[in-house]
């Protein structure tokens, strides 16, 4: 996603008059960008010549790429409105136009096999998912210092996209392939695409508290051990662990709220009385 975690106060930036600091600054961080562009590029690529599991490798790297430009920009003082939308473009790529034409290649293109009319159903999940990645990301953007920082409100473009391939990495190591699955993908592409530009609450890893309960510790080595013994299934399993988490966060959220809105509301008849 964007890196959009408060623009810093450049005007200490602004005394530097150092030609070559600022350059190597602002390099840096749009050039590990490019490098995610790169990957998922590479993974349509992978993908037209039918190298499933190097394309899905190549957009968790693009993932990887995506998940420390930002830090590397807020480290050395270079964060930018340019750097914000070049990696929004960034993950249109990576994360909305390589995994659903991935999985198009994959599988979808094979219901055709059940006539036109589901050939035009498979391309048209495709395109379904591109877009809501695309409305994904332009509501993200104008929804920067308005929304809880904690949350994202709607699927992430890269857990949307990690859902994707780690199905199909999955499936691949398994000895399945797309067409087998043909039946199953459009309701994954879909449905994924929806949370991306639904209301639902899910948690950013953005606010990391200082302490943490034991048992987190514990949860951090499992997943480990799992992407160690055998990756795709875990990968899968996590992504599909954090997809539930989004209801099961809004709907805790809603269970809440009337308990507030009581409390509330009996401290305002208390401080009247009192009055």
């Amino acid at each position: 996603m964007p890196n959009t975690d408060d623009l810093p106060d450049t005007s200490a930036g602004l005394h530097d008059k150092s030609p070559e600091r600022r350059r190597g600054i602002y390099l840096l961080p749009n050039l590990l960008t490019t490098c995610a562009i790169f990957a998922g590029y590479y993974a349509i690529v992978a993908s037209i010549n039918g190298r499933w599991v190097d394309a899905c490798t190549a957009v968790f790297i693009a993932a990887f790429f995506d998940g420390i430009d930002g830090r590397v920009a807020r480290l050395t003082n270079s964060q930018s409105a340019f750097g914000v939308q070049y990696d929004s473009l960034s993950d249109l790529v990576s994360f909305g136009l390589a995994p659903s034409l991935i999985m198009y290649n994959w599988s979808l293109v094979h219901l055709k096999e059940w006539g036109p009319l589901f050939g035009k159903l498979g391309w048209l999940a495709a395109f379904l998912y591109a877009a809501c990645a695309a409305l994904r990301l332009a509501r993200f953007n104008v929804q920067v210092g308005v929304a809880d920082k904690r949350f994202f409100q709607g699927l992430a473009s890269p857990a949307a996209a990690a859902t994707m391939v780690s199905l199909i990495w999955a499936v691949e190591k398994w000895g399945g392939d797309g067409k087998a699955v043909r039946w199953l993908t459009p309701f994954v592409t879909a449905g994924v695409a929806l949370l991306m530009v639904s209301n639902l609450r899910y948690y950013s890893f953005k606010a990391w508290p200082e302490k943490v309960p034991f048992i987190w510790a514990i949860a951090i080595v499992l997943v480990f051990v799992g992407i160690a013994l055998h990756p795709p299934a875990a990968l899968l399993a996590i992504v599909w662990v954090y997809i539930v988490s989004g209801p099961a966060l809004t709907l805790i959220g809603i269970y809440r709220r009337p308990k507030r809105s009581s409390a509330a509301a009996a401290d305002s008849d208390s401080q009247d009385h009192d009055a």
